[in-house]
């Protein structure tokens, strides 16, 4: 049996529950007079994307605290997947972002499974994809944003490493490299198997073309950056501090939990999500069933921007999307666990992330 037939179940399962995030919003969206497809196509970063996609690089917003926003901060993967959708279609901007988007999910649903089936059989995995359908956040993963872009390059790069196909990890690597800054956690992965393959005396040509090509995509982004503003190595971190985004060790953080308490909700939620994240990243670093090297670099390097990036503290579920491996203990401990169990974790899972998910589209004045 194919690989696709094999996980056409669990995807089924995953995009009913989608599906389902997807009626919530548009039944609250009507009741309080939005557009749902605006909300999913048109929010946030998605206009941002959405601008490069129709008019290329070049926006700068001045805000009212005097700094000054630049859309190159924003990668180029994805908006130019939006100027070929919109080109070969006829849709605006927001729809062609939403495409994408839907396109990639299924994708990366495909390759989460892929993964899941490869590390602990195709019951886990079939839970795997499920968790990962029903997380708070998962209603970004229908949003035109560049998370399930970034999730379907990590996981099928993962899959290719652990199934031997190094230029395929490559491809990959590259490509989420171009998506987003987090991406750097897929040539990460890349790197790092192809070293220890090298260390073990397997260092084929294959494993070093894959090691040294990895990190291109990344890398080329954010010195062409630099070139445009003059600091080559510097000029990309500078654009994102100016966003109010820079690495701080988990300083912000600190400062943040002493006034969490008088926060908005989300912010009270993603401080919750990520510490979860770092316990979930113990028992998988800890676990019998530890996984692979590239698995474990992969999502620790995910989980290394969340918990050690300052700024955006509301958003950092949404970065720890492409992080699936985190669900791996939660998926085998559902599979071995009595149908009532699973069944009852699944349902309360679905309401939590159906409304939470409805809540931070609707009700919410910061980016989810």
């Amino acid at each position: 049996m194919s690989l696709v037939r094999r996980a056409a179940p669990a995807v089924a399962l995953f995009l009913a529950a989608r599906s389902a995030g997807a009626v919530a919003l548009a039944f609250w969206s009507w009741r309080t007079g939005r557009d749902p497809l605006g909300l999913l196509g048109n929010s946030w970063d998605s206009r941002w994307y959405t601008s490069i996609a129709a008019h290329g690089y070049g926006l700068t917003v001045l805000r009212p605290s005097g700094h000054t926003d630049s859309d190159l901060a924003f990668f180029p993967a994805y908006p130019a997947l939006v100027r070929g959708v919109s080109w070969l279609l006829p849709v605006t901007g927001g729809g062609a972002g939403l495409l994408v988007s839907w396109a990639a999910t299924v994708v990366a649903a495909f390759g989460v499974h892929a993964v899941g089936e490869r590390l602990g059989g195709r019951r886990t995995a079939a839970v795997l994809v499920l968790l990962w359908a029903l997380l708070p956040h998962s209603v970004v993963l229908s949003m035109a944003y560049t998370e399930p872009l970034l999730a379907a390059s990590g996981a099928w790069c993962l899959y290719a490493l652990l199934s031997g196909r190094w230029l395929w990890a490559a491809a990959a690597a590259v490509a989420a490299g171009l998506t987003r800054p987090n991406g750097y956690a897929v040539a990460a992965a890349v790197c790092a198997a192809a070293l220890l393959a090298v260390c073990r005396g397997r260092g084929t040509w294959k494993v070093w073309a894959a090691g040294l090509t990895a990190p291109l995509g990344w890398a080329g982004y954010v010195l062409w950056v630099g070139s445009r503003t003059g600091d080559l190595l510097g000029g990309y971190v500078r654009l994102q501090g100016r966003w109010g985004s820079q690495f701080d060790f988990g300083a912000g953080w600190v400062r943040l939990m002493g006034s969490i308490a008088g926060k908005p909700l989300p912010y009270q939620v993603s401080l919750l999500i990520v510490a979860a994240a770092v316990v979930l990243f113990v028992l998988l670093l800890l676990g019998r069933d530890r996984p692979p090297l590239p698995v474990l670099v992969y999502t620790g390097a995910l989980l290394l921007v969340a918990v050690g990036g300052d700024g955006f503290f509301g958003a950092k579920p949404r970065f720890l999307l492409p992080a699936f491996p985190l669900l791996l203990p939660a998926a085998r401990s559902l599979a071995k666990a009595r149908p009532g169990t699973a069944v009852a974790v699944l349902t309360a899972l679905t309401g939590l992330s159906l409304v939470y998910g409805t809540y931070l589209l609707t009700d919410v004045r910061m980016a989810p």
